[in-house]
């Protein structure tokens, strides 16, 4: 397998497995029925819980966006330590980000992020200057 695919393969599934710590918090919370039904009044979860939520979700839509890349590359036949380096910055921006979003560190987290952005440009211009 291609390092870039293999990076991304990890990302998704990092991003997929993210739901079960806030998750496991809910249930410590709320209990299981209020956190398998639809409670009008839930206890809030754990700060640190709400803030992995928030992660959760941004890796999910910044996924979309690696994912077309690294694929529409794959498919141009574009490969090389380049497209493998960004791949892997990517993957490890995405798990820092995770992390110190849920420690509730900003600047570190939008240094993640935006590692992160510029792993997915630096991919966008392998492409677009084909």
């Amino acid at each position: 397998m291609k390092t870039e695919l293999f990076y991304l393969a990890l990302t998704a599934v990092f991003t997929g497995l993210l739901w079960i710590p806030y998750v496991l918090d809910r249930f410590a919370v709320r209990g299981i029925g209020d956190t398998v039904g639809y409670p009008d009044n839930p206890k809030p979860q754990h700060p640190w819980a709400q803030r992995l939520m928030k992660a959760h979700v941004n890796a999910v839509e910044n996924l979309v966006v690696f994912a077309t890349l690294v694929l529409v590359a794959s498919a141009l036949g574009i490969s090389g330590s380049q497209l493998a380096t960004a791949a892997m910055l990517y993957f490890w921006a995405r798990v820092a980000h995770a992390v110190v979003y849920t420690l509730g560190l900003p600047w570190l987290r939008t240094l993640a992020f935006t590692a992160g952005f510029i792993a997915q440009m630096w991919v966008a211009a392998m492409i677009l200057t084909r």
